[in-house]
């Protein structure tokens, strides 16, 4: 008898302790266990609770790279660079490394891939005016395009920190920059990643390899039944297998947070 009450005092016990109170400080053992230097956000569109690994590098703006393509297809669809995410534009013979941008691309196709030459066509169509109002609009980041409008997102001149970014994406989620309505449908549908019963992840990809250190990045949000959750996260890439990093160190994050 005694050595049951025993048993359910400890098992009383041990329901009331955190499932994580075992562990440190947010994400600190997974980012020095793997010698990465780099932050991590996440925040509730609920509640505005936050987890946040580093914040003072959360603060500091990086090249966004391919994490611009979110902002981008927004305003070359509104800004009619093409009519839909199906309307393809013709490759131009230049062969690149990336197998899968050496072919004819629409809007659907590249996005996934990340597929940089279109996207350079779809800026030339734009044009630099329509970039900085919307820039402003959004308020992104340093909001400069500088000399080059096919290249400012990629070579250092336009920068975003990751707590900007996470206002950039609740913006969009809540689709408060007044872009058409079709427009944002788009986006949200290109951008998901990964879809189960419990969740949905929307997101985006970016390297920075024109500037130094090389930046990585991961940055969108998770639908979960009971909430929305925005992330971003930026890492020092030293070399190119460290890519896989950047979705792993979220997908790890989002797990801590008790979110996965």
């Amino acid at each position: 008898m005694k050595h049951l009450i025993i048993t359910a005092i400890s098992i009383l016990l041990s329901a009331a302790i955190p499932a994580n109170s075992n562990k440190g400080p947010f994400l600190r053992d997974y980012m020095r266990d793997n010698n990465i230097t780099g932050t991590v956000v996440i925040e509730s569109l609920q509640t505005n609770k936050k987890f946040v690994y580093d914040e003072k590098r959360a603060a500091v703006r990086f090249t966004p790279a391919s994490t611009f393509k979110i902002v981008n297809t927004l305003i070359a669809l509104q800004e009619k660079a093409v009519n839909d995410e199906n309307e393809i534009i013709k490759w131009d013979g230049r062969v690149s490394e990336f197998a899968d941008w050496n072919r004819d691309q629409s809007i659907k196709s590249a996005f996934g891939v990340s597929c940089v030459w279109f996207y350079q066509e779809l800026a030339r169509r734009v044009g630099n005016g329509a970039y900085m109002s919307y820039l402003k609009r959004m308020n992104y980041g340093n909001q400069k395009t500088g000399e080059h409008i096919d290249t400012f997102w990629l070579d250092g001149s336009l920068q975003i920190s990751a707590l900007e970014q996470i206002s950039v994406l609740k913006n969009i989620y809540n689709e408060k920059y007044g872009f058409d309505k079709k427009n944002y449908e788009i986006l949200k549908e290109v951008m998901i990643v990964d879809r189960t019963g419990d969740y949905i992840v929307r997101a985006k990809t970016g390297t920075a390899m024109r500037v130094k250190p090389v930046t990585g990045w991961y940055v969108g949000y998770i639908e979960t039944k009971g909430d929305v959750w925005f992330f971003a996260c930026n890492i020092d890439m030293e070399r190119p297998e460290q890519s896989k990093l950047r979705k792993e160190t979220v997908y790890r994050a989002l797990r801590e947070a008790g979110l996965l």
